[in-house]
């Protein structure tokens, strides 16, 4: 999905199209609704914008890490082992031709931005630099933060970026997603004047997130070899895997540790999940509270933390939980918790691009419960708020949609008469009022 070739690179820069953005922008500035002078994606990351940064004069910038934590996290990424591709394909073509090249985390923050060093010179006025935060929570429209939030290549000219300090700014954003999981990784961008948006430098970005994500399967491939057999880039030192817990739409949860993936009961999943979400720790007694639905011991907590730390043990020791207070030793990343986050910054199609499912469906444990409902909800919310046919026909294929009638009646009023997607449509909401009596009334009147 590319949204941003909707517009061709000379109209995105064009004189006109300028003209209609600053005086779009003028009237956000004062309050007034946004008219049809910008397009959609523009328009509808300006709404996301403002729902953090109520003034757009006010917006900039900040750092989120010092140099010696930002350079521990970068080796730590694994962006780091794609780094040379990045660097042949994009940074040194970029080295004199006044543009820069960053790359950012899926968060949005900047790990590396190279290139033009004059251009970098001047960036660093707006604080586009590594260790920053782009993304749309922080500074509004900007490819960086843009792309990360619909999940797709984005290229923002000019007056489109919502913050007025960027405006003399054109910039081409893809994200880059892990091969393995489909989960993104982070974001590859190129930031300079009207060159930047070049119909030429968004297939030359996308060309080499393609090959950064190939090189990463390779890798990984390597990785999995006996060690007599690996090639030699293969034993060289990289984070190609990030200990990761799967915990939707599966009753037994999932986790991945230095590529190998590993099965757990439901109660092992919950227990590893609510370490994840308390990585200060937590006691044995509040894990009791948070993860059985009945009165049970601090006793029965340790003797089942004993069983989950001896399955660990046996895929090594990077995810071993201490012990008083239980925590584990390193970051775990959860899917839930990521589709909880792209939901909080507004990102609802990238949260319902990795959403499988309830959390952990069987689950009865009080803390895990409320995480379902608050994604659940939350993701539902932003689905039919959104209105878009594509989001709502990608919701409605979930099995939690299967009896949502407000869901499905909504995706027959949004969709056009002629489109071919309304008999199924159709054909589902006469099932519903049918079968089970339940279809909203004068839903399929209005067919």
């Amino acid at each position: 999905m590319t949204p941003s070739r909707s517009s061709s690179p000379e109209e995105l820069t064009s004189r006109s199209a300028q003209q209609r953005a600053f005086a779009a922008h003028e009237a956000l500035g004062q309050g007034d609704s946004l008219d049809g002078n910008l397009r959609r994606l523009v328009r509808d990351s300006w709404l996301r914008s403002l729902t953090h940064l109520p003034n757009p004069d006010a917006v900039a910038a900040s750092l989120f890490y010092s140099e010696d934590e930002l350079e521990a996290y970068r080796q730590s990424h694994p962006l780091a082992a794609v780094m040379p591709v990045i660097n042949r394909l994009l940074v040194q073509p970029s080295a004199d031709s006044g543009l820069l090249v960053a790359v950012g985390d899926e968060n949005g923050r900047l790990l590396w931005v190279d290139g033009d060093r004059e251009l970098r010179r001047r960036a660093e006025g707006m604080l586009f630099v590594a260790g920053a935060d782009w993304s749309e929570s922080a500074v509004g429209t900007s490819a960086p933060g843009t792309a990360l939030a619909l999940g797709a290549s984005v290229q923002i000219a000019g007056a489109e970026h919502f913050s007025p300090q960027v405006h003399p700014w054109s910039c081409t954003a893809v994200p880059l997603h892990d091969p393995d999981s489909g989960t993104v990784l982070g974001v590859v961008d190129i930031t300079g004047t009207s060159d930047a948006v070049a119909a030429n430098t968004l297939s030359l970005v996308e060309a080499t997130v393609a090959a950064a994500e190939a090189q990463l399967s390779i890798h990984r491939l390597q990785s999995r070899l006996p060690r007599a057999r690996r090639a030699p880039a293969a034993r060289r030192r990289a984070v190609l895997y990030r200990d990761s817990l799967q915990i939707l739409g599966t009753d037994h949860g999932v986790v991945h540790v230095g590529g190998q993936s590993v099965q757990l009961s439901l109660r092992h999943a919950e227990l590893l999940a609510l370490l994840a979400l308390h990585p200060s720790g937590v006691t044995a007694e509040q894990l009791a509270l948070m993860a059985y639905p009945e009165h049970a011991s601090g006793t029965t907590v340790r003797a089942e933390m004993l069983r989950l730390r001896k399955v660990l043990a046996k895929h090594g020791e990077s995810l071993v939980p201490s012990s008083r207070p239980y925590r584990l030793p390193t970051e775990l990343v959860v899917d839930a918790v990521q589709v909880l986050n792209y939901l909080h910054r507004g990102a609802h199609r990238l949260a319902l691009g990795i959403y499988r499912g309830p959390v952990l469906p069987r689950s009865q444990a009080p803390a895990i419960i409320r995480l379902r409902g608050e994604i659940s909800t939350l993701l539902r919310e932003a689905v039919l708020n959104d209105a878009a046919p594509d989001a709502l026909l990608q919701y409605l294929q979930l099995p939690e949609a299967e009896y949502d009638v407000e869901a499905w009646a909504a995706a027959l009023k949004v969709l056009p008469q002629r489109s071919p997607r309304r008999a199924a449509v159709v054909a589902h909401l006469e099932w519903m009022d049918r079968e089970l009596g339940i279809a909203e009334p004068g839903s399929l009147s209005k067919s």
